[in-house]
């Protein structure tokens, strides 16, 4: 039984994300696993953890896949990794979640805030390039809302200044980019677990791959306290370990990412064709050999705050992803980034939403986000 059987509609409010426990069957699968992590009593490191490195790291197609606490510890231990601190530089898209910028802070370097392409809402080669400069030591191209960035000139850019490229694919798992997974289309690529993201687990968690084994050596060192062997620190490390619990709850699920990203193609191209006439701006379509796994599914328009109370009025639930850039937020104020200086990444945090997506989402579901939508913008 298919997770798109499992749900029937009811009738009911349109979520916006439904999570493991309304899939009675692979609840119990997870739920079998957590007993044999239990009974074990094996909590941290040890089989569980190898097994789904081995497995993560075979589906992404790279050699290496180091199980860490969270996505922003996968980014913040590559750059350690990589030797890239204070007084170093990254480039980072605006139009982010705050973690890829605080990933690069944690590490000591300065995050170099660039603008994004205002179809996609992506990092470009040409911005990235416009940002280069001797401080640049890696960039961070940011795979958001499962949409890949196009990675070719990205990989050539890198490879002609130089610098590191650093994959933040953590809404991006199982999606392909010229017949590549991400997360083997740099130099490193992390991902995050947080339970709602394509790949979810029961808790916070995040991985690392990687096809360079002297890199990977040395995330695995920096997130358990730099010991090897017990007690024997080599370098000034951290707790960042991915749990057994979490790791196996997840090599269930990898086995199902495959299946649910194909749900959320298929449910994606049902909503965007449903949605025609409604007045909203859509999601841009992949380009050739990209490839768009709908962690979120994301429109636009003026109205995006009437919009939004229209939604919750029909009881269609909708989110913001992201209503602050970056640059724009107090974190970063010490930056010098003022209003207008990143206009496109402003200008869609004013104009974004998140419609409800996801694996088993139904025909009337879709058909009730599409219509409260038109309804709304036609009040």
């Amino acid at each position: 039984m298919t997770l798109q059987q499992s749900i029937q509609h009811t009738g009911a409010p349109v979520p916006f994300v439904r999570l493991d426990q309304h899939d009675p069957e692979l609840f119990e699968q997870l739920m079998a696993a957590v007993r044999d992590v239990a009974g074990a009593g094996a909590f941290t490191m040890g089989r569980h953890l190898d097994l789904f490195e081995a497995d993560f790291a075979a589906y992404c197609d790279t050699d290496h896949a180091i199980g860490v606490s969270s996505g922003t510890e996968a980014l913040t231990l590559t750059l350690r990794a990589l030797e890239i601190g204070p007084g170093d530089e990254v480039i980072v898209p605006a139009n982010s979640f705050i973690a890829t910028a605080e990933a690069v802070s944690a590490a000591g370097a300065t995050p170099r805030l660039v603008d994004v392409d205002p179809e996609t809402l992506l990092l470009t080669a040409e911005l990235a390039a416009e940002a280069l400069n001797p401080k640049v030591r890696c960039i961070i191209p940011v795979h958001l809302y499962g949409r890949t960035v196009d990675m070719e000139p990205m990989a050539e850019l890198a490879r002609s200044a130089g610098v590191k490229l650093v994959e933040d694919a953590c809404q991006a798992h199982g999606a392909v980019y010229r017949g590549r997974k991400t997360g083997a289309l740099g130099d490193a690529g992390c991902f995050s677990f947080y339970p709602t993201k394509n790949l979810g687990a029961w808790g916070d968690g995040g991985a690392v791959t990687t096809d360079d084994a002297e890199l990977a050596d040395r995330i695995r060192l920096l997130r358990s306290h730099g010991e090897r062997p017990r007690y024997n620190h080599r370098v000034v490390g951290t707790t960042a370990r991915l749990d057994a619990l979490q790791a196996a709850i997840l090599r269930v699920k990898l086995g199902r990412l495959d299946e649910w990203s194909d749900l959320r193609r298929t449910a994606a191209a049902a909503l965007r064709l449903a949605l025609q006439g409604s007045g909203v701006e859509l999601p841009a379509v992949a380009g050739a050999g990209e490839d768009h796994v709908y962690h979120l599914f994301v429109v636009q328009c003026d109205d995006r705050d009437a919009l939004r109370a229209g939604l919750d009025a029909r009881g269609v639930a909708s989110a913001i992803h992201y209503p602050t850039p970056i640059h724009r937020t107090g974190a970063y104020k010490g930056l010098g980034l003022e209003a207008g200086s990143l206009p496109v990444a402003e200008e869609a945090a004013g104009r974004i939403c998140s419609l409800p997506m996801f694996p088993g989402i139904t025909p009337e579901e879709i058909e009730a986000v599409a219509d409260a939508v038109k309804e709304t913008r036609n009040a």
